[in-house]
């Protein structure tokens, strides 16, 4: 199995940036489709983004799309989560799950099948 670790969450200014890394280990990034998810306090965990093995298909939450960027680097067993334009309403903790059995990019929680730890943003006004 995959193990997974979040990492470039903090603290920033609306209209600010953030780019999120989760660094695989234990098997090759490349069996897995990868998720990105977050959850916010009192919320259900919801779909983000997700991007296919190879990297060549990525599908965004309307709620993002145009400010996040899905991204890979199956050779350093990383993929990434560019996020522009932040609004605090995508303050969160942001999760990477990876999937192996999809032919597809799943874009829903159950379909993946590990989790990393979460790496939290805060937007501030």
């Amino acid at each position: 199995q995959v193990q997974l670790v979040e990492s470039g969450g903090g603290l920033v200014q609306a209209g600010g940036s953030l780019t999120l890394s989760c660094a695989a280990s234990g098997r090759t990034l490349s069996s897995y489709n990868m998720g990105w998810f977050r959850q916010a306090p009192g919320k259900e965990r919801e779909f983000v983004s997700t991007i296919s093995r190879t990297g060549g298909n990525t599908y965004y939450a309307d709620s993002v799309k145009g400010r996040f960027t899905a991204s890979r680097d199956n050779a350093k067993n990383t993929v990434y989560l560019q996020m522009n334009s932040l609004k605090p309403e995508d303050t969160a903790v942001y999760y990477c799950a990876a999937n192996w059995w999809s032919s597809s990019s799943p874009r829903t929680r159950n379909a993946y099948d590990f989790w990393g730890q979460g790496t939290q943003v805060t937007v501030s006004s």
